[in-house]
């Protein structure tokens, strides 16, 4: 009797410590409807725990689970709902996006079909997208655009594909119609902050973010934006301590590991980098900003081989990137290859934007090598005129910054050799370009290319001032497509290689 009597009360007491589903599911649709997705993730588990074939539950699961990025979640959830019998367009265009997020975006374009939704048309851009087809990505955006329906979901793709493409006027006409469908938006707070700090106005940038932080403070995406806007400022300390405060809503989210590792290479913490990413090791893109972290945290550690095979294969893979250049010299020097760091680092100290970093390890290889060279690369390094360089060129990139165009290429006029130097005229090509002087843009971006003929930069910066200029449309589209043969990850490229296809018609 008393076994029995046990048992009902503990049968009782589960009972009632049960949640009951109805006020989970209400929880979960206000937390959804404030933005903290993971909250209503939480709510909704436990409410279909008791309810585990509720059409309306799993249909908000599912739609979170898309919202938190979570493609195999989402797919489980949307078989489930098939299986209760829906099968609506919604439904379909839900699995479309879960496809996109699960890397098989051939099968997205399959399921949306001949849907001419406007949602249908933010997914089938973002398919394209990842299929590395910004071309029709843009025009999937457009075509969405234009049957004049208020997506919110849509306008805000089209917006970030345009600061993507640095068409930041279109950006804007685009954010300003999130700011009436949205205005208190998370979404419509980043990405109106996003554009600001692309267009320089760091203090609007702040008020945005930081407005953001305050509405939603469950949301790792405001702190981190805030984060990389302190570093941007110097202000590492201050970053370091929003990186901390967002770690605390969700440790493992890509945006905090990325700060928590770039932050921490700036304080030289190398233990820091190789802990946060050794197991990600294998899966690292060694273009990556975390690939090139985790390879100089490895060099500094005493691990110089591993890091020059993977320094390596990141210039293999993106040969104009100075930083990767500059860092596999260091690591062949580190194993005593001497000639080869010579050989690596040479592009960069013989530009006249060379600095007292690249002299000195040039000057030190070419001491390794016994190389003749040695002399005169220590001469450039103690020479005045070095410092003046980089004075200018701080003053040219801060304007391009500011997008004050005419101090830019005042600032990069005045560098002594700037009209033989690639890096220097590329610059001066987008300044000019921007500021109105289309003969100068193309003076400088053809230049350029001549000293420069398989560089990626080179090549777009080339096909950009004629997409800007409205200039020899088929030769536009030959550069940027050799850019992108060159550099085929780079999403700046792609975007207006996008642009460039729409305008050529």
């Amino acid at each position: 009797m008393k076994r029995a009597l046990l048992i009902a009360a503990l049968l009782a007491t589960a009972a009632c410590s049960r949640a009951d589903p109805a006020a989970q599911f209400a929880s979960a649709q206000k937390a959804f409807a404030a933005e903290d997705y993971a909250a209503a993730r939480t709510s909704l588990v436990s409410a279909l725990d008791a309810d585990g074939s509720n059409r309306e539950m799993l249909l908000l699961l599912a739609h979170t689970q898309l919202r938190l990025g979570d493609g195999d979640g989402a797919q489980a959830t949307l078989s489930r709902l098939e299986d209760a019998g829906v099968h609506t367009a919604e439904a379909v265009r839900m699995k479309a996006e879960a496809a996109i997020m699960r890397g098989q975006p051939e099968a997205a374009l399959t399921l949306l079909g001949q849907d001419g939704d406007p949602d249908a048309w933010r997914l089938r851009a973002a398919a394209y997208s990842a299929q590395a087809d910004s071309a029709a990505a843009l025009e999937a955006l457009r075509k969405g655009m234009a049957t004049g329906a208020k997506n919110y979901a849509l306008v805000h793709a089209y917006a970030g594909f345009l600061i993507a493409a640095q068409d930041y006027p279109g950006a804007s006409a685009a954010i300003e119609t999130l700011r009436q469908l949205g205005p208190k938006r998370l979404d419509t707070l980043m990405i109106a902050g996003a554009l600001a700090s692309q267009t320089g106005k760091l203090d609007e940038a702040k008020r945005s973010f930081t407005a953001a932080a305050e509405a939603f403070p469950a949301r790792v995406e405001p702190l981190t934006a805030l984060a990389s806007l302190a570093d941007m400022a110097g202000q590492v300390d201050a970053a370091i301590a929003l990186v901390a405060r967002a770690a605390k809503i969700s440790p493992a989210h890509p945006e905090v590991v990325d700060l928590t590792v770039q932050l921490a290479s700036e304080k030289g913490d190398w233990e820091t980098v190789r802990k946060t990413l050794v197991a990600h090791e294998t899966t690292l893109d060694p273009r990556s900003a975390n690939g090139m972290s985790y390879a100089e945290a490895l060099l500094r550690l005493g691990r110089p081989e591993q890091a020059r095979a993977m320094f390596a294969q990141a210039l293999l893979l993106s040969p104009q990137n100075p930083y990767s250049r500059m860092m596999l010299a260091e690591a062949q020097l580190a194993v005593g290859d001497a000639a080869s760091a010579l050989r690596t680092v040479r592009p960069l100290s013989d530009s006249v934007l060379a600095g007292e970093r690249e002299l000195d390890l040039a000057v030190r290889a070419a001491r390794g090598a016994n190389d003749p060279a040695v002399g005169a690369l220590a001469a450039r390094l103690g020479s005045p005129q070095i410092k003046a360089n980089q004075q200018l060129a701080k003053a040219g990139q801060a304007a391009l910054n500011r997008q004050d165009w005419k101090a830019a290429l005042a600032a990069y006029g005045q560098i002594p050799g700037h009209e033989t130097d690639a890096e220097v005229l590329r610059r001066m090509a987008a300044a000019a370009s921007r500021s109105g002087d289309a003969d100068a843009a193309l003076r400088y971006a053809d230049k350029a290319l001549e000293l420069a003929p398989r560089n990626a930069d080179m090549l777009h910066v080339a096909g950009l001032v004629r997409l800007e200029t409205g200039r020899d449309r088929q030769q536009m589209l030959r550069l940027m497509k050799e850019a992108i043969r060159l550099d085929p990850a780079n999403r700046l490229f792609r975007a207006d290689l996008a642009r460039a296809v729409a305008a050529a018609g």
